[in-house]
């Protein structure tokens, strides 16, 4: 097998010119063995669903240390399962979505036998820039579209995950050849650099701030791109809905990772009558989940410092501000000791918008909590903000929902339950607006990933053409001008 590369913060000019070099591998390496047969992509999918089986215990143990700590279970759920479900949908069917697609042929053409059909032609070398939320699960999911659709990669993984970006690299170098599969660890001088290279196409899933500097450097070659980005995912709470069945769910979608989830729900509207029945409701599912926080192994840490620090600055700006804080600490723990960076949920009330809060995506365990009297004036809000990842709903009231659905847009939804929408492989995944632009997940995936040719075919010996070139005669006006009508 070929060495997957690993490039450093310095020499920076030698580590473009190698990041490069391997680009230009790979594009004649597909040029030369063109697009590759449904069992090659079998093959290269199945060795990604045995990386992940073999090294399951290496996995979880490098997301903890990156983390500080993080709940194994989770990560078996998150990055060991939640990898395998798009890499085995693909494989059973890829070779459905690699058949050619008829399509109709216009009049007069198709009077002479013509035919018209697409092709799904692979792009080449995709490049993928994962995030550090869920490293392993933001590599093997794009992977399933890429591979099915042909495609050779190029990786850069997040330097906020060292030992899990390091374990990639090792585990991709003993399964695949480079000139199918590069991965290149380093800093945000190595990202800056990757993103600028000439790929056949480039996916970005991290923040979009960091989406925007991605596409102003894809836009140099003119790479098309897939962002999936982030906002501030809102929930709402309708007047029909089971309230401790919704703070159930909500919560666990916003402790899950400790929030570090791009399709957390960042904030909740709840009746104004029910606010306190909705807080009340959230400790008690808090508590059900976690009765201890500090040492309890299933809840996960902040990531590193900083952003301990970033969530930290938002309760005190936030309270600083008016808003009243409610923390959940169901065993009323001490965390100004602690070896990770743990914080308990809390819930923000009484928000203002000259809150840091509330106009920053959280990603975090914290949560704010609005009020409303009547539905329009949700809808309002939601659509005086950016488009976000994703909205939840809850409730029983058919009219009340589809007007929200209807009345809002949103990458995608989940009604009655947060985020279960994306472990749907039948579902396109991705924002829109400054959520994001692109989808992949199951035969979306594949088109995403895929170059469809469209193809014409003249059919029988019949010229039609000979009618429409020069010199033009008086029976081609009239056949033209008989066409002319509503």
């Amino acid at each position: 097998m070929g060495v997957v590369e690993n490039v450093s913060n310095e020499g920076n000019v030698s580590g473009n010119a190698q990041m490069l070099a391997v680009l230009e591998r790979q594009k004649q390496a597909h040029i030369r063995e063109g697009a590759p047969s449904a069992e090659l992509r079998i093959d290269r999918i199945n060795r990604a669903i045995g990386l992940v089986v073999d090294y399951k215990d290496e996995i979880c143990s490098a997301l903890s240390a990156d983390f500080g700590h993080r709940s194994t279970d989770q990560s078996i759920m998150s990055d060991v399962l939640g990898c395998l479900g798009g890499l085995k949908d693909a494989k059973k069917h890829l070779r459905k979505w690699m058949r050619p697609e008829k399509r109709s042929t216009m009049f007069p053409f198709n009077l002479t036998g013509a035919k018209s059909r697409v092709e799904y032609q692979p792009l080449g070398t995709v490049g993928l820039i994962t995030p550090w939320n869920f490293p392993m699960a933001m590599t093997f999911s794009p992977l399933a579209g890429i591979f099915s659709a042909g495609n050779r990669v190029m990786m850069k993984p997040s330097e906020y995950t060292p030992r899990t970006a390091e374990l990639l690299a090792r585990m991709f170098s003993n399964a695949y050849d480079e000139n199918e599969v590069a991965v290149f660890a380093g800093g945000p001088d190595v990202g800056q650099a990757f993103s600028a290279l000439p790929f056949d196409h480039l996916i970005f899933i991290g923040a979009t701030e960091v989406g925007k500097h991605i596409m102003r450097a894809a836009a140099d070659n003119l790479v098309p791109v897939t962002l999936e980005l982030g906002g501030k995912s809102p929930t709402i709470i309708g007047k029909s809905s089971s309230m401790q069945m919704a703070a159930d769910r909500i919560m666990n979608g916003k402790m899950l990772n400790a929030g570090q989830i791009c399709l957390a729900p960042d904030y909740v509207f709840v009746p104004k009558a029910d606010e306190d029945a909705f807080v009340t409701s959230a400790k008690r599912s808090v508590a059900s989940m976690y009765p201890s926080l500090k040492d309890n192994p299933d809840y996960t840490s902040v990531i590193n410092q900083r952003h301990h620090d970033r969530l930290q600055g938002y309760i005190s700006d936030a309270r600083s501000k008016g808003a009243r804080v409610v923390e959940i600490n169901p065993a009323d723990e001490d965390f100004s000791q602690q070896p990770a960076h743990k914080i308990p949920p809390t819930l923000v009330l009484d928000v203002s918008e000259d809150m840091k809060i509330a106009q920053e995506e959280i990603f975090g365990p914290l949560l704010m909590v609005k009020t409303y009297t009547g539905i329009d004036e949700v809808i309002e809000y939601v659509n005086a903000h950016p488009r976000p990842l994703a909205l939840y709903y809850f409730g029983e009231d058919q009219a009340e929902k589809q007007r929200v659905l209807d009345k809002t847009t949103s990458g995608g939804v989940a009604v009655n339950d947060v985020m279960m929408h994306v472990a749907q492989e039948d579902l396109p995944f991705g924002g829109v607006g400054a959520s994001g632009m692109g989808a992949y997940h199951g035969h979306d995936g594949f088109k995403n990933f895929s170059h469809a040719k469209a193809i014409f075919e003249q059919g029988g010996r019949f010229d039609l053409g000979r009618f429409m070139r020069p010199p033009f005669t008086p029976r081609l006006r009239k056949i033209l001008t008989s066409q002319i009508k509503r």
